[in-house]
């Protein structure tokens, strides 16, 4: 890779990784595998990155980090798995936010991985019907149906009352 391709790759790294990994903690439910995800999404685009055009890569990239949560899921599906207590090292933090975002991460873990992408698409990565239906691969009817099953499916496990918010920091 030519010095100034690797220098993009770095300054792109440095400023969306933070973004990109929120997004994978969304995907993945998982602080570590949201971290592996993500490593593994840079170094496939690293491999191609003379190839990425346009003024802002992220879109390239998070698509990658979409397609290959897709792909563990389904490799996963075949491989013994085994669940570990989680931990949590800082402690327990017992703010209301805190605890509001840990419900909506676990109601988001229970949607099939084709909804979670579309609503974590939309609503996390704010992006329109029409781009989302691009990063996924899939026609814009796909995306809102299952926006919309999607939405019913967390009112449906959060609560009547709960505030559909999702958000990841």
């Amino acid at each position: 890779m030519a010095q100034r391709d690797e220098s993009a790759f770095e300054a792109f790294v440095a400023t969306r990784s933070d973004d990109l990994l929120r997004t994978a903690v969304l995907l993945t439910s998982d602080r570590g595998q949201a971290e592996d995800l993500l490593q593994t999404a840079l170094v496939k685009a690293y491999r191609h990155w003379h190839r990425i055009t346009g003024p802002d890569p992220y879109p390239y990239v998070r698509r990658i980090l979409v397609t290959t949560a897709a792909s563990w899921r389904r490799r996963r599906a075949t491989q013994e798995i085994v669940s570990l207590p989680p931990t949590d090292l800082a402690g327990p933090d017992e703010t209301d936010d805190v605890a509001e975002r840990q419900r909506m991460t676990d109601a988001l873990a229970q949607l099939p991985p084709r909804m979670r992408a579309v609503l974590v698409l939309r609503y996390a990565e704010d992006l329109s019907e029409a781009v989302t239906a691009e990063a996924l691969g899939c026609s814009i009817a796909t995306v809102k149906s299952q926006t919309a099953r999607g939405l019913a499916r967390l009112r449906a496990l959060l609560g009547a009352d709960a505030a559909v918010v999702l958000e990841e920091r």
